[in-house]
């Protein structure tokens, strides 16, 4: 009777409201549902772990849903096999705009250190398999790319007097480019503001990061630049930490979902747009390409005028918009946390038996 130990740690520190602490939460949950469901892991034992300092040799397995390069997160290598799921690398991959000094650097050798001990990997993308495999360098076999997705709070609502509340709640406009997550360099979010700035297009923003007091530093200055735009231009409008119920309403009133990202992992907020039918206007840059699958607007993040030309079109064309909401609905049905929770049960097999 195998006994699995989840770090679930993310669940009660920052990562909370961030994709770590979603992804950890709906892994856990769609987990337990397939143990109890699936004759195949019958007597399987999940134990959910809030601290790093439980005793590993406790259990058969121990899995580390997160990976910070900067922060010692993953302890010493134990006999007990241990997987560990890094969701990207991209401050090591874009080092210099992601600056951490000696001290961060040499916690980043620590935790690449620990992390290439571990029995395998699990990662949220094939783009990001690669990156992991370049950058530890770690056996490319024993990375599995599984996917995320959207939970169900993400539909298509066609309750008008919901959506009216959510509208009134926010004070939105009627039409209005939506994009959810952090202000980090990698984002690209002052391409996004200037573009609808020029345009004139309403740009509503949500996020815990947008709203936040934070520190000055390198990493921050996107959530400075930001917040001090908002406040000169009506135009964009700040919401901060948005709960999940609002912001499936907030994808079903918006007329268009920008994910201008130079960089991403996975970028789960395309999946819930698509899942809410929100036409999506997405950097064909890094993982985005694998996840969207040409159903929705492209463009190079690099290229302002290309960005500029994508919202123009589904803008002003609601026949087009209506197209690719079809195609992203049909897409969407490709995530699914089932599938997800099946491909890890399956790595954690794998690891089991090699172990034996």
């Amino acid at each position: 009777m195998p006994k699995i130990a989840i770090d679930i740690s993310p669940l009660s520190d920052g990562n909370k409201t961030r994709g770590v602490g979603y992804y950890t939460k709906n892994l856990v949950d769609s987990l337990q549902a397939e143990i109890q469901t699936n004759h195949n892991y019958k007597n399987w034992q999940i134990n959910l772990i809030e601290s790093s300092d439980f005793k590993i040799q406790n259990f058969d397995l121990v899995h580390y849903p997160y990976f910070d390069p900067f922060t010692l997160t993953l302890p010493p290598r134990t006999s007990t096999p241990r997987i560990v799921t890094v969701h990207d690398l991209i401050p090591i991959q874009f080092a210099k705009h992601f600056p951490v000094g000696i001290k961060g650097n040499l916690k980043w050798q620590i935790q690449r250190h620990r992390l290439k001990q571990s029995d395998y990997l699990i990662t949220t993308s094939h783009y990001s398999k690669h990156i992991i495999k370049d950058i530890l360098p770690y056996p490319e076999g024993q990375i599995y790319a599984i996917h995320l997705a959207a939970d169900s709070t993400f539909h298509l609502i066609t309750n008008k007097k919901v959506l009216k509340t959510v509208h009134d709640k926010y004070h939105l406009p009627d039409k209005f480019v939506f994009y959810l997550g952090d202000i980090n360099w990698n984002k690209n979010i002052p391409t996004l503001v200037e573009v609808c700035t020029q345009l004139n297009y309403p740009l509503v923003i949500s996020g815990k990061a947008a709203t936040a007091a934070s520190p000055i530093h390198p990493w921050t200055k996107d959530i400075h630049w930001l917040q001090e735009k908002a406040a000169q231009n009506p135009l964009i409008k700040l919401l901060g930490f948005t709960p999940d119920v609002d912001l499936s309403a907030l994808f079903n009133l918006a007329t268009i979902y920008c994910q201008p990202s130079y960089a991403e992992g996975f970028g789960l907020p395309v999946v819930q747009a698509m899942q809410s039918g929100c036409p999506v206007v997405y950097s064909q840059e890094t993982s985005l390409w694998e996840i969207m699958d040409f159903c929705g607007l492209s463009f190079d993040p690099y290229q302002p005028k290309q960005l500029q030309r994508a919202l123009t079109r589904f803008w002003n064309q609601p026949p087009l918009r209506q197209k690719y909401i079809q195609k992203g609905l049909k897409r969407a049905k490709v995530f699914n946390w089932h599938y997800t929770a099946v491909q890890t049960l399956s790595v954690y097999k794998l690891a089991l038996i090699n172990e034996k």
